[in-house]
């Protein structure tokens, strides 16, 4: 049985395309009926004006745009392709090495200033990206948390919502719980920092919920609860955690993470209106060359 990359349909006799090597059941066999990127090169399949017989042939004939290479099957952002949770897994932990790395070398002010999105340091924007893929540098707690769900459920919320999505999705929510956090500390008279990914981790488990709501997981890895269970069940710890801290302890960063699931559940609802199908079936990866495969372009 395989699945088909378009619709999620499980098909006993797949059709694979020889233009981008995807898998697909027999409505979404044609390039057309998939948005082959092989399409784009359509008017010369044979790659007749790439065989150098002719040099008179007009450039614009004979050679694909830098773009359309790019996005060929074999292009360098094709391994990418339904990976989009491995490679930001990695970068968490390359930047946590990084963290570790400044703190010896440059002291807590360059950590702050690189890695740390603050309400002293706002406008420092590139802070809003590297705030997402930070974490606390001492102990393994809190990037341990995340990257377990971004392993296990990332490449599911990837599959249904397509890479590039997912790494928009993953990206502004993000970057939004982040801000919305310093926001509020503004408001209140209150300093704050944040770092990292629970935000997106939260809108990740927020499509999941919308997509598929009695997906089963299971929590401390053996009692099994559907995922909305477990998603609305942290939502109430973070409501509970925004009005009485204390009861919880500081430093968390709780309407961050109401922030996340907020948007990730809003988004699930619009993909479910655009009939996205989801299914109880996880897949680890994708892309040609990589340990899975995608969901269309990316």
């Amino acid at each position: 049985m395989a699945t088909c990359d378009v619709c999620g349909k499980q098909e006993n006799l797949p059709y694979r395309c020889r233009h981008c090597g995807g898998t697909y059941c027999g409505d979404h066999r044609l390039p057309e009926a998939h948005d082959c990127p092989g399409l784009q090169n359509w008017g010369d399949p044979g790659g007749v004006f790439d065989s150098g017989f002719d040099d008179s042939v007009n450039d614009q004939g004979r050679v694909a745009t830098a773009r359309q290479r790019v996005a060929r099957a074999g292009g360098p952002l094709s391994y990418f392709r339904g990976n989009v949770s491995y490679l930001f897994l990695g970068i968490i932990v390359l930047v946590f090495i990084a963290e570790q790395i400044v703190l010896a070398t440059l002291g807590q002010d360059a950590f702050l200033s690189i890695f740390v999105l603050s309400s002293r340091n706002v406008w420092y924007v590139w802070t809003w990206v590297t705030s997402v893929f930070s974490h606390a540098p001492f102990g393994f707690y809190h990037i341990l948390g995340n990257a377990i769900v971004l392993f296990f459920f990332g490449p599911l919320t990837e599959r249904y919502v397509g890479s590039r999505t997912f790494a928009a999705l993953f990206l502004v929510s993000g970057i939004a719980a982040g801000l919305a956090q310093v926001g509020l500390g503004l408001a209140m008279g209150d300093p704050t920092a944040v770092l990292g990914a629970s935000g997106a981790i939260m809108a990740i488990l927020g499509v999941l919920t919308v997509l598929n709501p009695d997906l089963k997981v299971y929590l401390y890895f053996f009692i099994p609860i559907p995922i909305w269970v477990l998603t609305f069940g942290y939502a109430a710890l973070s409501v509970a955690g925004v009005f009485s801290v204390d009861l919880f302890g500081g430093g968390v960063a709780h309407f961050a993470h109401l922030i996340g699931l907020v948007i990730g559940l809003a988004y699930g609802e619009y993909a479910r209106r655009q009939g996205v199908r989801a299914t109880s079936q996880v897949q680890f990866g994708g892309g040609p060359g990589g340990p899975g495969r995608g969901r269309g372009p990316f």
